[in-house]
């Protein structure tokens, strides 16, 4: 029987760190990266998906799990990089790929100061994204992250049939993926 193939999940706040970390795993490792937010962003403003994020807020599950079951290879190692955001979508993607792929879940610990404070320096580096500019909405994202994306988070702790590692992300970044490769140590 063939070896399964790998998703790894990355979980955390706005501005945690995911799509960074996700790149430094990529030097170590050919996987196909899928960031939730680019798919999302990368609608039309004038979409219904465009509208939501632009206030800050989620876009319904449905919509984006089937953005993403378009992105999933089976013949390939994955990153997902902020999906899932919701209960439902944590339940959609055990349900449909714990079989098929070993799900590795990296959830990205960090206080809500520590976020705004990398937003303002991705912002201040010259981030182009809509839903970084204005402080109101980062603190929706902030209040939806808490409101819906920590449930999920706490159900995929004890999910059946993937493997879930806390990280404190509060670190650098050179502590924070030391940290990382040591819950991946296959990656090191």
């Amino acid at each position: 029987m063939a070896k399964k193939k790998t998703i790894i999940v990355m979980m955390g706040g706005p501005g945690v760190g995911k799509g960074t970390f996700s790149k430094m795993l990529m030097h170590r490792h050919p996987f196909i990266h899928i960031e939730a937010g680019q798919l999302l962003r990368s609608e039309p403003a004038d979409s219904v998906i465009g509208r939501l994020i632009s206030a800050g807020n989620l876009v319904p599950d449905d919509l984006v799990c089937n953005l993403i079951r378009n992105e999933i290879k089976n013949n390939s190692d994955i990153i997902l990089d902020g999906f899932p955001r919701t209960l439902g979508q944590a339940k959609w993607l055990v349900k449909n790929y714990s079989a098929t792929h070993d799900i590795h879940v990296l959830y990205f610990d960090a206080p809500d100061n520590i976020l705004v404070e990398r937003i303002q320096k991705r912002i201040h580096d010259g981030s182009h994204r809509r839903d970084d500019s204005n402080m109101s909405i980062i603190r929706h994202r902030l209040e939806n992250f808490h409101a819906i994306t920590i449930p999920a988070v706490e159900w995929l702790r004890t999910a059946p049939g993937i493997k879930f590692s806390e990280i404190d992300a509060n670190g650098d970044t050179t502590d924070n993926f030391r940290d990382i490769l040591s819950a991946l140590p296959q990656y090191r």
